[in-house]
This record gives structure tokens, C-alpha cells and sequence, in this order.
């Protein structure tokens, strides 16, 4: 198959290169988009398999990528939602201090939240029972502004949307090699060929590698974390109305465990974060031996792995145990226990880790001629997702109107 009309191809059909896709035609109203992605589903892996929290943009360093994108992007995933009869709940969330030892930590994030635009309150335990009767914490922030909804409906309807608006989108269609030909690029596929103007590398969990292909060299590489879930039993929903958050590491860039509503009325508790011994191992026996060569090969990994240990050991811990994994939701929720558990779903996520074993937090877009790879879109990319779409044509604009 060769298409020469296309203006554009993205690689990666996950909800960042659809709403790329998006607002490239937003931008660019007579464009052609195709999206190429490899699985016979669009959205099946980092979309589909996150908390599906939209993010108020509390957390991240204030000036960064990620906050300005998820600031910005949040208000844009709901007026989308709004717009497109989608359903979602901004519900609220709570970030639960437990001791006087997280109370600190806690106020800085309250000062992050503060200089990232994010309508957020500290309150004290009278007003946490309220929200959250049967959370523990003797302080939290409230922060009213986040929410939840289904990523995946998002990105299956900005798929409509592009074909709507002459774009295409090729199932099955794995990215074998990029060359550049001219006045385009040339994408080599296990469907046949594509050729465009410009080609723009959203592939998640596999973006480095594309990378590869197209000429970059990045020095860092992603390297897969499974979370797994537990599901609370329907008999105890009680025990949450919504969003129940722990004051997180600010060594370690993972939430920790969490209790999370979602958008179907089930109620999930986790992830906790192991090393996946394949970039699409959702299960523990899913071993694929070049992923797994390739990681524990990295220098990164050795030496993220050696100052983290003792976190990896106990998130490896409470993979194998359900009591080490209640123990640690009881922190949050005391009177939650084994009984109303039930094992749930896992998901992947693509962690970039650089060569001194630091794991990069922001996100990484990287532009050379008529190229443009993001290299690093970790949570909340789903949540930012309009706005990075936004950002890649930005940069997309800068070759397009030279």
C-alpha cells in the first residue's frame, strides 16, 4: 500500500498522536493525516490502561512542560468531553497526609499547586471526613478541579473526528523503518509503505526505538513499569466517593497507591510499579527476552536500580502479596481489608531513564527536518494530550510556514 497525498503521517494511535491528528486539522484544515498503528485497535495500551484521572497539574515543577501542558490541557479535555457528549466527572481529589513527617512535603506540593494556577485548599481533618469519611490523614489538599473520564472514548472519538475530516487511520500497521526522500518521508510498514511531508513519532511505549529509525540517536531509553490494580468489591464502595491520594516521594516520580472512582462506577486501588519483563507485559509470565536484554543491559537501569532498591523491593513485594498490597492501602483507607479486594487489570507504563539512572520526569518533543519525535510523554500525558497535540504543531508550524 502507498498513499503519496498524505501531508502527514503519525506513527502511534494512542490518544497523543490522535490528538495531534486533531489539531493539525484544527490548524490546518486541508491537510491529509494518517495515523498508523500497529495493534488492529487504536488506543489499547497507555490510553487505555491508565487511571483515567484528568489531572489538575499539582504535582509537576512549575515551569516545566508538564505543568504548562497539563494546566492548560485539562481545561481543553473538558470542554472536548463537554462538546463531544463524552462522559466525565470532575469529582474532586484529596491528597492525604497521614503524619507530621508528610506534612512538609505536602505543603510544598500545595505551593507547586499555588504557582501552577491549580484551584487547590489545604484543609484540616474535620473537612477530610467530610469529603472522604473513612480516609486516615491529619491534614490533605483538596483539589476540586480534578476528574475522571475514559481516555480511550476520548481517542476513539477524535479518530471519528479525523476521518471526518479526510484523515485515515491504518490498523496493523508496524513502523519498520523511516527514510527521508526528498521532500518526504517515507514510513516502512508491516502494511506497505506511507509517504508524507511530515512524519511525526507518537508511540509511547516504543517511541525510542522509532526514534532509532528515524535518525535520532537518544541517549535514554525507555524502560517498562507494570502497575497492577485491585478492585474494590461493589459491596465496598462505601469505603470511597472518590479520588483518595498519598503524599508521593519527590524521589520517586510514581503516585504511589491510590484509591480511584472511575468513570463505569468501579471503584480501583493501586498501581504499585515493577519492572515489566516485556514493553507490553500486562502479566507477570509475559516475558519478551529483547525487552527485558535490553533493559537490564542499560546502564540506567542498573543505577536507578541500585540507589531505588529498597522501593523496588517492596513495590516487588506487594506484586506477589495481596496483604503487603492492603497494608499499604490501609495507610489512606485503615478499614480496608483483603475481603473487599478482588485482583483487577494492569497497564504499562513507558518510563524514560537516563543514562545516570535518573528517571525523566517532563516530556521530551524533538524536531528535525520534517521529523518530529516526542520521545518522553509520561502521565499526565492523557490529561495534556489536547495540548501537546497543540505544542507538536507548534513545532510542526515552524517547518510547515517557514
Amino acid at each position: 500500500m502507498s498513499d503519496s497525498q498524505r501531508d502527514v503521517v503519525i506513527a502511534g494511535g494512542g490518544i497523543v498522536g490522535l490528538a495531534t491528528a486533531y489539531q493539525i486539522t484544527n490548524k490546518y484544515p486541508g491537510m491529509k493525516v494518517t495515523i498508523l498503528e500497529k495493534e488492529s485497535e487504536l488506543g489499547i495500551h497507555q490510553t487505555g490502561s491508565n487511571s483515567g484521572v484528568i489531572h489538575s497539574g499539582i504535582y509537576y515543577k512549575p515551569g516545566s512542560l508538564k505543568a504548562r501542558n497539563c494546566h492548560e490541557g485539562r481545561a481543553m479535555m473538558e470542554q472536548f468531553c463537554k462538546e463531544e457528549g463524552i462522559a466525565y466527572d470532575i469529582c474532586g481529589k484529596v491528597i492525604v497526609a497521614v503524619n507530621e513527617a508528610e506534612v512538609e512535603r505536602l505543603m510544598n506540593i500545595y505551593d507547586r499547586g499555588q504557582q501552577n494556577g491549580v484551584r487547590c485548599e489545604v484543609i484540616e481533618r474535620e473537612r477530610l471526613c467530610e469529603i472522604e469519611p473513612h480516609t486516615a490523614g491529619i491534614k490533605a489538599i483538596w483539589v476540586p478541579d480534578a476528574g475522571i473520564v475514559s481516555y480511550r472514548d476520548v481517542a476513539l472519538r477524535l479518530a471519528e473526528k479525523l476521518i471526518q475530516r479526510g484523515g485515515q487511520v491504518v490498523n496493523n500497521a508496524l513502523v519498520q523503518g523511516v527514510q527521508r526522500d526528498g521532500t518526504e518521508v517515507v514510513v516502512q510498514t508491516t502494511v506497505g509503505e506511507f509517504r508524507g511531508a511530515y512524519m511525526i513519532n507518537c508511540t509511547g511505549l516504543f517511541c525510542d526505538r522509532v526514534a532509532k529509525k528515524t535518525g535520532e540517536r537518544p541517549e535514554s531509553k525507555v524502560v517498562p513499569f507494570r502497575g497492577e490494580y485491585y478492585d474494590l468489591k461493589p459491596e465496598s464502595y462505601h469505603l470511597c466517593n472518590n479520588l483518595i491520594y498519598p503524599v508521593p516521594d519527590p524521589q520517586f516520580p510514581f503516585l504511589g497507591v491510590h484509591f480511584t472512582r472511575m468513570i463505569d462506577g468501579r471503584f480501583e486501588c493501586g498501581p504499585n510499579a515493577v519492572l515489566a519483563f516485556a514493553r507490553e507485559g500486562y502479566r507477570k509470565r509475559d516475558v519478551n527476552l529483547k525487552d527485558l536484554a535490553e533493559a537490564l543491559a542499560y546502564k540506567g537501569f542498573r543505577r536507578m536500580a541500585l540507589r531505588h532498591w529498597k522501593k523496588g523491593m517492596g513495590e516487588m513485594w506487594r506484586s506477589f502479596s495481596k496483604k503487603a498490597f492492603v497494608k499499604a492501602l490501609q495507610r489512606l483507607v485503615p478499614s480496608v481489608t483483603e475481603d473487599d479486594l478482588v485482583r483487577g487489570r494492569a497497564g504499562v507504563r513507558a518510563q524514560l531513564l537516563g543514562t545516570d539512572g535518573s528517571l525523566i520526569d517532563d516530556f521530551i518533543i524533538l524536531s528535525s527536518p520534517r521529523i518530529i519525535n516526542v520521545c518522553n510523554a509520561p502521565s499526565p500525558a492523557a490529561t495534556s494530550s489536547l495540548k501537546i497535540g497543540k505544542t507538536i504543531v507548534e513545532h510542526l508550524s515552524q517547518q510547515v510556514d517557514a
